[in-house]
């Protein structure tokens, strides 16, 4: 099987780059590497989503799962400079990369851990998230993500909101009939560009 975005411990090299992107209308000077996710550019799904989602509160406690090298986190960020962004990953050559992008954009209310020690932390604590932006990775497969969003959704706040793209063609309606049966209110945001947005909530 050839390796994924999704492997913890890429083993392709490295070979590192730098970026200029306009994010949500900041521009970032980012690096990037092979064996993450979208390494060369800004996802189109990614940016589906972030021109779709609204203004985030000033404060709370945020989560971008599956960070990747960083465009959701900085985002957030960049939106909210008081609120406590988690960004979450399995892959450890992304978590590096969104702590790098992120200081280097001066951010420091950024905490960057991996995916399942957070969420393990998260519950041990009682800590609530009050809102996620994700771009998941559908392409786990379908079991591995109904897990994926099963960990990481009852986490919200009972106000907290969830907002997700995901393509039209793997399965974004299916996905949220789901989520509907699982108990969440989910709304059809918006369609763009072969993506939807779904906003999730108690």
């Amino acid at each position: 099987m050839s390796e994924h975005y999704f492997t913890s411990v890429p083993s392709t090299e490295a070979g590192e780059r730098t970026h200029v992107f306009t994010i949500r209308g900041r521009e970032h000077t980012v690096t990037t590497a092979s064996g993450v996710f979208s390494a060369d550019r800004l996802d189109k799904g990614t940016q589906v989503l972030l021109d779709h989602v609204p203004q985030p509160p000033a404060q709370g406690t945020f989560l971008d799962l599956g960070c990747g090298w960083g465009p959701v986190t900085l985002a957030l960020a960049d939106a909210s400079p008081e609120a406590s962004v988690l960004a979450v990953d399995v892959n450890e050559r992304a978590l590096e990369l969104t702590a790098r992008n992120a200081a280097a954009a001066g951010h420091t209310r950024v905490q960057v851990a991996e995916a399942g020690a957070m969420a393990h932390e998260l519950r041990r604590t009682g800590r609530l998230l009050d809102l996620i932006w994700s771009n998941p990775p559908v392409r786990v497969g379908k079991q591995a993500l109904h897990e994926l969003l099963l960990t990481w959704l009852p986490l919200l706040s009972p106000q907290g909101e969830a907002w997700l793209v995901v393509g039209r063609n793997l399965g974004a309606d299916s996905l949220a009939q789901w989520l509907a049966q699982q108990g969440w209110v989910v709304d059809r945001h918006a369609s763009s560009k072969g993506f939807r947005v779904l906003r999730v909530g108690r």
